[in-house]
């Protein structure tokens, strides 16, 4: 298939579509409308049908969207038909929580290898996963041929990490640090900045309706 580009807000919705449709399968259901879709996941329906449209002709009219097609698309686009490894730089208490989420519940991602400075946590295995010293990280990246990677470092030492990690080839970075990164071109930067996140949560409670911003 033809790589197609699409908005940024329909590419963070992709995900979204993704889960309810496995959960549909799961239960059973064959088909679904968009309107059906819009109630269980809070987007309306107009914008759940231009997303879509930006892959051609998904559904019928009158028919609505064959579940079990939608997802195996859904499945291809966000390449949840292979395994993804990613690596986790960090691990303090945001790191271990991040160690032990079960990111196989909702995707077809694991944390594969991650990294550390603690001396309590280098060379030993935490959830599953084995923790590398830094100095190995570029090496490791390489040769596990891993190209995300999540950053939960401290603030202060975020740059330098990105700055290796750009150098050992990877194409995508996580970062949960509050510093802002720069990289070289190629490779993307999503910035998940929680304090952030609470004080617009905050601001919207006090200024907006209740509801969603998905």
């Amino acid at each position: 298939m033809a790589e197609v580009k699409i908005p940024r807000a329909t590419a963070k919705r992709l995900p979204l579509y993704y889960r309810y449709l496995n959960i549909l399968h799961d239960g059973g259901k064959t088909r679904v409308s968009s309107t059906e879709l819009a109630d269980a996941i809070h987007v309306d329906s107009a914008t759940i049908r231009r997303d879509f449209s930006y892959f051609g002709a998904l559904g019928k009219r009158g028919y609505g969207y064959d579940v079990t097609n939608l997802l195996e698309f859904f499945k291809n686009i966000l390449h949840q038909d292979r395994l993804t490894n990613v690596a986790l730089v960090g691990v303090g208490n945001l790191g271990h929580a991040l160690l032990n989420f079960n990111f196989h519940q909702d995707s077809n991602i694991r944390i594969s290898a991650a990294f550390d400075v603690n001396p309590k946590n280098v060379n030993t295995i935490q959830g599953g996963v084995p923790i590398y010293p830094m100095d190995q990280m570029i090496k490791q990246l390489r040769d596990q041929q891993i190209s995300v990677v999540i950053l939960t470092v401290p603030t202060n030492v975020a740059q330098d990490v990105a700055d290796q990690v750009s150098e050992a080839g990877v194409k995508g970075i996580l970062n949960f640090t509050s510093r802002r990164l720069n990289v070289p071109d190629g490779i993307r930067v999503h910035n998940v900045d929680l304090t952030n996140e609470l004080q617009t949560l905050i601001y919207f409670i006090d200024h907006y309706d209740h509801g969603s911003d998905d």
